[in-house]
């Protein structure tokens, strides 16, 4: 099935394309700047669902919407696009946080033009991965999202922004050096002319050594950016310092690139090896969501503390996918999107807290119930979504991952009681830190007798931005069904690598 329209190539360059004419837009006129960023992310996000709802079959598990076209005819490089069941959700989810976050970033007047391309040159290079069919134009697109992060982070950011930011070209370039040479090593691998296809490389089978050293080589470069415990380290940095529209962009965006990788890479080219792995993933994850749980409450820069949250919440999409059962892939599928919109809602409330007081750290706040009563109701709505509240998203999300863990077919029965007795241990843990920075925050009396509540609540701008993420929380904790439908028959065909060989 080959559409004779060009769709996904017109998603992946319009934002960056149009974000260039920025530049010929006028230096004063910031309003004007806004406006038309909002206007190209809405455009793009229409045209997104416009695409996927008339041209994308439900019930088909192949690659659909696919185009090819040769690009350097040297050593035969192809322009290759098409999505499928898995890669759809987290392009929908990339189009509605990122028109929030240009929402968000109203506020910036510093640079204004720089910032908005930034913005949408970051737009273009996360639906890239997300659609890309061919392993290197895969990784070109994973580095192009890496250069708008890091000025987005010298130049907005807080005070140390300047060591975040090295800190994480250091982590992310290192990690892509490991993704670069597994690309190379499977697309020269047994052929005269190099062969980078997805589909041709899905079908190859390696020696079994050499398989467990391109599974590693990946496995790191995902590990970075998806963060794994202990290289996980870039990300409390880079979130306590990022301006909070970048944050959005980072929790909600980048963090689902590297467990996409990993279903769409290690899962489906290296199933040999990653069926070897798998228990050591599973055992990962779980310590991650226990390390980074009890990690978080000892945090007192606010962001940090998200941060730290959102790598617990990692935990499950790695246990997720560790667990081979249908039921499990889809449960990390659907704990990617659904925490997609949680930390961007966090991250999206913590930003304009800081916007009326101004303090970073949790010892120094209190009391900010009073003067700001509907910031901190959406705040209290999503630290409940965020410790998996039943109705929210992050509840359905992992508890389909708890019984992915007890259908799988792989692990004996005890392994699964220990592994569960610890993932439980962990969701305990999480309504402590959420509680505790709800209670530094918005209880008790400093602020308010300090400065007598004069600033503002939040207008209709940031109520818009925060009860558009909340509607398809609570509507995918309550008929999650519409995620699965999009994942479940691609689900099944990766699956079917692992039992029927």
């Amino acid at each position: 099935m080959t559409n004779y329209f060009p769709w996904l190539t017109i998603i992946v360059v319009l934002p960056i394309v149009a974000g260039s004419l920025i530049f010929f837009f006028p230096h004063r006129g910031n309003k004007v700047i806004r406006w038309y960023t909002v206007f190209i992310c809405i455009i793009e996000l229409l045209l997104t669902t416009y695409a996927f709802g008339y041209h994308f079959q439900l019930d088909d598990p192949l690659i659909q919407l696919t185009e090819n076209y040769k690009w350097i005819n040297f050593f035969e490089f192809y322009w290759r696009l098409g999505i499928d069941g898995i890669s759809i959700g987290p392009i929908l989810l990339t189009g509605f946080i990122t028109t929030l976050a240009t929402l968000a970033a109203w506020p910036i007047t510093k640079d204004s033009r720089l910032f908005h391309f930034l913005m949408l040159a970051m737009y273009s290079g996360q639906i890239g991965p997300f659609s890309s069919q061919d392993l290197l134009l895969f990784f070109i697109m994973w580095e192009l999202e890496l250069i708008p992060v890091y000025l987005l982070l010298s130049m907005w950011g807080g005070k140390k922004r300047l060591y975040s930011a090295t800190k994480f070209i250091l982590y992310t370039a290192g990690g892509s050096i490991f993704l670069l040479i597994g690309v190379l090593g499977i697309g020269l691998y047994g052929s005269n002319e190099p062969t980078l296809n997805f589909e041709t490389s899905a079908n190859q089978s390696y020696p079994l050594v050499l398989e467990i050293l391109f599974y590693i080589g990946f496995f790191i470069a995902f590990a970075v950016k998806l963060p794994i415990i202990p290289l996980h380290t870039w990300l409390p940095d880079t979130h306590g310092e990022a301006h909070y529209s970048t944050c959005m962009l980072l929790a909600g965006i980048l963090l689902k690139m590297g467990a996409y990788g990993l279903i769409r890479i290690n899962m489906e080219l290296l199933p040999h090896a990653h069926s070897i792995f798998s228990p050591w993933l599973i055992i990962v994850g779980a310590i991650q969501i226990i390390y980074a749980a009890s990690t978080s409450p000892g945090q007192r820069n606010l962001k940090k503390r998200i941060a730290y949250s959102s790598v617990s919440h990692m935990g499950f999409i790695i246990i997720g996918i560790g667990s081979i059962s249908d039921t499990g892939l889809n449960g990390a599928i659907l704990q990617m999107i659904s925490h997609g919109f949680i930390g961007a809602a966090l991250f999206f409330l913590a930003g304009t807290s800081y916007d009326r007081i101004r303090l970073v750290y949790l010892d120094e706040m209190g009391g900010m119930a009073i003067g700001i009563p509907r910031i901190f109701t959406t705040f209290s709505i999503f630290s409940m979504a965020s410790l998996a509240l039943p109705g929210m998203s992050g509840f359905v999300a992992e508890l389909i991952v708890f019984f992915g863990i007890l259908t799988s077919p792989k692990y004996l029965l005890m392994t699964k009681i220990v592994i569960i007795f610890v993932m439980a241990i962990g969701i305990i843990l999480t309504p402590i830190y959420s509680l505790s920075m709800l209670r530094q925050m918005f209880y008790g009396y400093k602020l308010f007798s300090a400065t007598n509540s004069n600033f503002f609540d939040s207008g209709p701008r940031e109520l818009f931005v925060s009860i558009s993420i909340l509607l398809p929380v609570i509507a995918i904790g309550i008929y999650p069904d519409f995620v699965f439908s999009l994942s479940i028959d691609k689900v099944e065909a990766v699956l079917s690598n692992y039992f029927f060989r």
